[in-house]
């Protein structure tokens, strides 16, 4: 997968993601040999994933610990240029629950501004995640694991919590726009 070619060719679905796209492209234009790694303290490409029940009923979160809040799956590109797999590797290492794309298509793209923390001991300054999401569909019957390192809990949710005031008003917005996307790939499949 070529991700420069695959963010190019993403439509975006709002004003919000228009002006992300836009940064995000220029982004890898200014940093073309660091974008994909953790190693460019300014700014680098993650992936993230939006993970549903077939039913799409039901969405597989975890409790981050350096957020100290429940939120979604994802990690840092670490020089692999295919963030689909980054995206599917991240949720099994963070949840123990094997899961497939619904599409291999972005689902939804963003940038995120990071505080500085400490991690592993070691201070990390302030940064910018730009953000590449998918729509990853699991069983929810299998037994989630915890990642330490990571997070404190793995919880399926009801999809009407995200309006139940457990998420950030950032969070309700996306995770509402996902699971509008998911929906509607889901009814395209039928």
């Amino acid at each position: 997968m070529n991700y420069v070619n695959d963010i190019s060719s993403y439509i975006p679905k709002n004003e919000q993601e228009t002006q992300d796209k836009k940064v995000i492209l220029e982004c890898i234009k200014q940093f073309p040999s660091t974008i994909l790694l953790r190693e460019n303290e300014i700014v680098h490409i993650t992936s993230s994933s939006f993970i549903i029940n077939q039913a799409a009923d039901k969405m597989l979160m975890i409790h981050h610990n350096l957020r100290n809040e429940w939120t979604w799956t994802g990690g840092h590109a670490d020089g692999n240029m295919n963030l689909l797999e980054v995206a599917e590797k991240e949720a099994f290492e963070e949840t123990g629950v094997k899961s497939i794309p619904l599409s291999t298509e972005i689902a939804s793209v963003g940038i995120y501004s990071i505080a500085g923390h400490i991690r592993r001991g070691v201070y990390v300054s302030g940064h910018l995640h730009l953000n590449v999401a998918y729509i990853l569909i699991a069983d929810e019957n299998e037994t989630p694991v915890v990642k330490p390192d990571e997070n404190s809990a793995v919880k399926w949710f009801p999809v009407n919590a995200i309006n139940a005031g457990i998420f950030g008003d950032g969070d309700v917005y996306l995770y509402t726009k996902l699971l509008q996307q998911a929906r509607q790939w889901l009814h395209l499949q039928k």
